[in-house]
């Protein structure tokens, strides 16, 4: 961008307004009528623009003031520049999802990808057949930083509030639900406590820990579980499951895909944990952002039928 700012110091916008009336109009006073302006504003204003472009612009005549050919070729360059700019500063920005080319970068866990994106897929299909999406793993207990840092748009997470710029939207509450192949362990659903206890499991875990609140429900019962392997991603746990007798506790949001897809039992958990909040996050300076308002609703749509409360 070639723009030399000192250049418009001497420059007032109202003047060109003026010059454009006085274009239109040829009349000092029909120009003054027009922009709720006394005469001698407006002759002020015609003589401060003589100065700024060396010429008369207009000369009298007996059809009223004719322009000179400098003044012509000025409107005719301005025309255009005046109409978009209106458009710019007056007219609220709008977003077509129809016809728009826009990438969003969007920040979430891989769970939640396999739960929300197949539907996002085919709504965007649907409606906004040029938007791209370019999905970032995000660690939920990061997902404010990267926020902040515009490293995404938006966040798709169970993390919680945040900073004061942080913008929190719940769009669903889900529970948990345990997942085993019925080749690998032969045991009826829904699980007992016991069943629970006596077999080994999987975690995932964003940070390396071999326990979770799930651990913690348990201690404080009197229990334990058996944690034989621990992994970032969800993604690893179906054919594992397939092969190994263990049990899988995954956000119920999952259970209704990998059970008709990888063949596996579930069930709800034998022990009483509080659901969680899967939510949306945003920074506040987008608040006004017609395409990000627009994604937002069409995830709030997605989210409203799907399958979350198993």
């Amino acid at each position: 961008m070639n723009i030399r700012e000192n250049d418009f110091s001497r420059i007032d916008l109202n003047l060109l307004t003026v010059l454009m009336v006085l274009f239109r109009e040829r009349s000092v006073s029909r120009a003054a009528q027009k922009l709720y302006l006394g005469q001698p504003a407006v002759s002020g204003a015609l003589a401060r623009l003589r100065d700024m472009f060396n010429d008369p612009l207009f000369v009298r005549s007996s059809q009223g003031m004719e322009p000179t050919p400098r003044a012509q070729a000025l409107v005719l360059a301005l025309t255009p520049l005046m109409e978009n700019m209106q458009q710019v500063l007056f007219q609220p920005p709008v977003f077509a999802p129809a016809t728009a080319r826009h990438s969003f970068r969007l920040g979430m866990t891989d769970w939640v990808e396999m739960w929300l994106m197949p539907s996002l897929m085919v709504a965007l299909k649907q409606q906004a057949p040029g938007i791209t999406l370019n999905v970032i793993a995000t660690d939920p207990f990061r997902d404010s930083d990267a926020l902040e840092k515009d490293h995404i748009d938006l966040a798709l997470s169970v993390a919680p509030g945040g900073p004061h710029w942080l913008r929190r939207e719940v769009l669903t509450r889900m529970r948990f639900c345990t997942l085993w192949h019925p080749t690998q362990l032969a045991l009826p659903a829904p699980l007992s406590l016991a069943d629970y206890t006596a077999n080994d499991h999987l975690l995932v875990s964003y940070r390396g820990a071999n326990a979770s609140v799930i651990d913690q429900q348990l201690a404080a019962a009197g229990g334990q579980r058996k944690v034989r392997y621990t992994t970032p991603h969800f993604a690893a746990l179906p054919p594992i499951l397939q092969n190994t007798p263990v049990f899988a506790t995954v956000p119920a949001g999952l259970g209704k895909s990998w059970s008709k897809n990888y063949g596996l039992k579930r069930s709800e958990l034998p022990l009483e944990i509080p659901p969680f909040e899967v939510a949306m996050l945003w920074h506040h300076k987008r608040n006004q952002d017609p395409a990000l308002l627009w994604l937002l609703e069409v995830v709030r749509e997605i989210t409203r039928h799907a399958d979350s409360t198993e």
